[in-house]
């Protein structure tokens, strides 16, 4: 790997904060704590906040169907073969909690390999599609699954996006900035980086480490055509430290609240039931997840023995494919945050023998 941040809060404080490595490994640029990495799937989490926030002002309602906020998604069917060339109707219209949930049915290209997945459009993150046509083209294909049936991680938080742009009138950074990133001093937080900020970005490796392919550092430097919920923030692991202790403090961080604190109970607890197909979060390759439900945004923990990794009952936890992690233990009022950038299969390395160091560090 070429560097990492890690910081730690326990009991409210700050508990270890350091870098490790290089930002840039063929520069020959140390790391620094002040580093920036593009944290991909990590802007779950944000994105789920600013949708509790909305439901505290009645403005989002979890059990609304999406149609209601976005009228192009209305009628959805469900696919009965691979191709999705066969339909039948849906029992219930995807809801704006399946969409926090990965239970929509909706599914992205790097989900699977039928016929249908190629159909739906490439991840946001790399292509080139604004919202409306993003869009259009959702509203041309079927579900994958019945919706509440089945977990599979697609591009429900990119709907959700547009589903807030759509009601605010607001752009995404717009509003981010003035409701969680101003409020929470989150300053280096942001879908594209300026001046300053692009020289800090940390670098991956060249080439990966395990297939020896090469590999890239995603540009967060120019502006997406959409502002996608599914991962296209970049931030520092001070940052990140911030908004999950805010998490763990029940939605303040100091002064400022952002949540109510049974609002963030709701967002941090296990959302789908024993109805709902989890096969597919046991089978992410880079996160060991066998054990775990979802929230809106977060992975939560059922039970202190289960998972691949030392926890407790109640922790919740998200990475990202570019390297990141971070969990909140609540029983031990932890918060971990790790931000690398190793875009490969490494990365699933990483995220079991950081749990094991900071947990064998905890003795009172």
């Amino acid at each position: 790997m070429p560097g990492a941040v890690v910081a730690i809060a326990r009991h409210g404080q700050l508990a270890f904060y350091e870098a490790f490595g290089y930002l840039d490994k063929e520069a020959g640029m140390p790391m620094r704590k002040d580093a920036i990495f593009a944290i991909a799937s990590m802007t779950k989490p944000i994105f789920a906040v600013a949708a509790m926030q909305l439901l505290e002002e009645g403005r989002l309602l979890m059990n609304m169907p999406v149609a209601a906020y976005l009228p192009e998604l209305r009628d959805r069917s469900v696919a009965v073969n691979d191709a999705g060339t066969s339909t039948e109707p849906a029992v219930r219209q995807p809801v704006v909690q399946d969409l926090l949930r990965h239970t929509s049915g909706w599914v992205g290209p790097q989900g699977g390999d039928s016929g249908l997945h190629g159909r739906y459009p490439d991840a946001v993150v790399a292509g080139s599609l604004t919202g409306e046509q993003y869009l259009a083209r959702l509203s041309e294909l079927p579900l994958r699954y019945q919706p509440d049936t089945t977990f599979e991680y697609g591009p429900g938080f990119d709907i959700l996006g547009l589903a807030i742009e759509r009601m605010t009138g607001r752009p995404m950074h717009e509003y981010l900035n003035e409701r969680l990133f101003g409020p929470l001093g989150m300053h280096d937080t942001a879908f594209v980086l300026r001046g300053d900020q692009a020289t800090r970005q940390a670098r991956a490796l060249p080439v990966d480490p395990i297939t020896g392919a090469s590999q890239t550092t995603r540009d967060q430097t120019t502006p997406k055509p959409m502002e996608c919920g599914g991962g296209c923030l970049a931030s520092t692991a001070a940052d990140y430290l911030t908004f999950a202790q805010m998490l763990l403090n029940g939605g303040s961080f100091g002064p400022t609240r952002v949540l109510g604190p049974k609002t963030v109970e709701y967002m941090t607890s296990d959302a789908t039931g024993q109805d709902v197909d989890l096969s597919r979060l046991y089978l992410m390759s880079s996160l060991p997840l066998y054990g775990y439900g979802y929230g809106p945004g977060v992975a939560v923990r059922r039970g202190d023995g289960l998972g691949g990794t030392v926890g407790s009952e109640g922790s919740y936890l998200w990475a990202g494919s570019q390297g990141t992690y971070f969990w909140v233990d609540p029983q031990e009022e932890l918060v971990v945050v790790y931000m690398a950038q190793t875009p490969g299969e490494i990365r699933g390395y990483y995220r079991q023998l950081v749990p094991a160091l900071v947990y064998q560090a905890l003795i009172d």
